[in-house]
This record gives structure tokens, C-alpha cells and sequence, in this order.
């Protein structure tokens, strides 16, 4: 099995592709990480790359590539560093880790500062609160959120930087994995927040590479 790859998806929208490996063959992840693994390659990232299947990659392919097993990711290398822009990525909790890691560590990719604020959950509002100030010395937020995702309407209410939202599936009951903090975040009153899907950390982390890029055009 081959896949077809995008490869002017960088010049056309700005984003390199990036390999979604979740249901894919052992032998197309394994082949991608050699292609992309030698030091004159372009980089490459990877996401939903569990850790079974991360270790079941032969050793010198697993050597190519940086994985951090909370995230589900890995790459080959990362993209230069951006000239201006900084985001914060969010988290309400630490079991909405691994959706703010794959966010944060999708920005490390795409050579993008970033700071990771975690544990900022609703519950303690004292949290958010002493976090505010260097949150909002950053140029976008991603805030990542389960349960009844009341974090992003309180960031909202807080930091006149752009927000994504990222529902993720923690909870349970009428949590329903995810779905509560997903129409939770698309009701917001908090004017202007922008929603992704459930648990889509790596969208989220593109659209604030968007928002980037655009500062870094002026």
C-alpha cells in the first residue's frame, strides 16, 4: 500500500501535510519515518502514532524520529522557527493532556513558540487567574477542555487573543465523550471563541499557525 503524498500543501496553504497514522499499515508509517528521517529530508509529523504501534516500528526507524508517547506524536525533525508569534496552549486538566500535548507539540513542529499552561480548570478559578497575565503576553490560545468545557467561555471572558477551543472527550455520564463539551463551547457567550472537533489538538494547533503566519507576513 503507498500513499499519495501532498507535497506542495506548504506552499498553497502554509502547513506542511502531516501523517495521521491511526488505522494505517506498520509498513506505510514504517516507510514515511526512512523517507523522511535523513538529514536532507523535509520534516515530518505524526500524529495518533500509539505507543504499540510506535514500538513495533524496527529500532534504527524508531531512531529517526522524536516520540512523546502522551501526545501520540513523533517527528523527523522540526520546521525553522517562526520570526514573531507565540502561543499559549491551555489545558483545564491534566486528563485533557494528552489533546493540549499533541496541540503544543504540533506548534514545536511548525517552529512556533509556545508555553503549556496545564491544570486551569474552572473548579479553581484562583488557576486561570494567576496565569492570566503571561497568557496573554502570547498572540493566541488554544485552550483545551472537558466535562462541561467552561473553560473556554471564562478565557473568553478574560483575554482579547484569539481562542480555539478544543472539546476533549474526558468526563462521564452526560459527558457523552465529549459531545457535552463540544456544544458547550459552540453556545458560548463569550463572543468570538472558535471551536474544533473532539480531541482534534493538531487542528487546533493549525489554526493558530495560522493566525501566526499572518504576523509574520506584515
Amino acid at each position: 500500500m503507498s500513499i499519495l503524498f501532498d507535497h506542495s500543501r506548504q506552499e498553497r496553504i502554509g502547513l506542511p501535510e502531516t501523517v495521521f497514522c491511526q488505522g494505517k499499515p506498520l509498513a506505510v508509517i514504517e516507510g514515511l519515518m526512512r523517507e523522511h528521517g535523513g538529514p536532507w529530508a523535509s520534516p515530518l509529523l505524526f500524529t495518533r502514532l500509539a505507543p504499540e504501534v510506535f514500538a513495533a516500528l524496527a529500532p534504527e526507524v524508531r531512531a529517526l524520529a522524536d516520540y512523546h508517547a502522551l501526545s501520540r506524536t513523533a517527528y523527523t525533525a522540526v520546521l525553522p522557527t517562526v520570526a514573531r508569534g507565540r502561543v499559549a496552549v491551555v489545558s483545564a486538566g491534566t486528563s485533557d493532556g494528552p489533546v493540549a500535548h499533541e496541540a503544543a507539540r504540533t506548534l514545536d513542529y511548525l517552529g512556533i513558540p509556545n508555553t503549556l499552561f496545564e491544570d486551569n480548570g474552572v473548579a479553581g478559578l484562583w488557576r486561570i487567574a494567576r496565569n492570566l497575565d503571561e497568557i496573554n503576553s502570547h498572540d493566541a490560545v488554544i485552550v483545551a477542555a472537558g466535562m462541561d468545557a467552561a473553560l473556554a467561555s471564562v478565557a473568553g471572558g478574560l483575554t482579547p487573543k484569539p481562542i480555539i477551543a478544543v472539546p476533549t472527550s474526558v468526563g462521564y455520564g452526560v459527558a457523552e465523550g465529549g459531545q457535552t463539551a463540544l456544544f458547550a463551547m459552540l453556545a458560548s457567550c463569550a463572543p468570538g471563541v472558535c471551536v474544533q472537533n473532539i480531541d482534534n489538538g493538531y487542528g487546533a494547533a493549525c489554526a493558530a499557525a495560522r493566525i501566526i503566519r499572518l504576523l509574520n507576513e506584515r
